[in-house]
């Protein structure tokens, strides 16, 4: 059995909607050996990491970067796992009222040197809310979760 976490900040409704989402992805009927974990990037810390073999982390995009909550997560994870989960596959989607570049770029570079391994390019869920964010997010759960189950990732 392997387990995807779900690290994602959810401060509104809307990104609320959109980790119900990934949690919706992760858990499709066709999945039968892949069980999800979802946290808050407060209640996750490296413990989670280590029982994990895969991570998708959702973030808002909070003056141009990721929101204070992945960070801090982030913070009090990253030695405790930065030698035993390298090449752990990830995924990212980002709730970006402006471009979200700035965010994905501080995202990766933490990636980057904790050494993980991309499962897919960051999505970057970008302006005004759309209905279809929530397809995009259940999409990008699901194919991490099946390439987890089936041994691509």
């Amino acid at each position: 059995m392997k387990q995807l976490l779900i690290v994602a900040h959810t401060p509104s409704p809307n990104t609320q909607t959109l980790c119900d989402a990934a949690y919706r992805g992760a858990m499709h009927v066709d999945l039968e050996n892949v069980r999800c974990v979802v946290k808050t990037p407060f209640e996750a810390g490296p413990d989670d990491v280590m029982a994990c073999d895969g991570i998708l982390l959702g973030t808002t995009e909070n003056l141009g970067y990721m929101s204070g909550a992945l960070k801090d997560f982030f913070d009090r994870s990253y030695y405790g796992v930065l030698e035993e989960k390298q090449g752990l596959p990830c995924a990212l989607y980002i709730r970006a009222g402006l471009d979200g570049t700035g965010t994905r770029r501080a995202v990766e570079s933490i990636v980057t040197g904790l050494r993980w391994r991309w499962a897919q390019e960051p999505l970057i869920l970008q302006g005004d809310w759309q209905d279809d964010f929530v397809t995009q997010v259940e999409e990008l759960s699901l194919y991490l979760a099946l390439s987890l189950e089936n041994g691509i990732v």
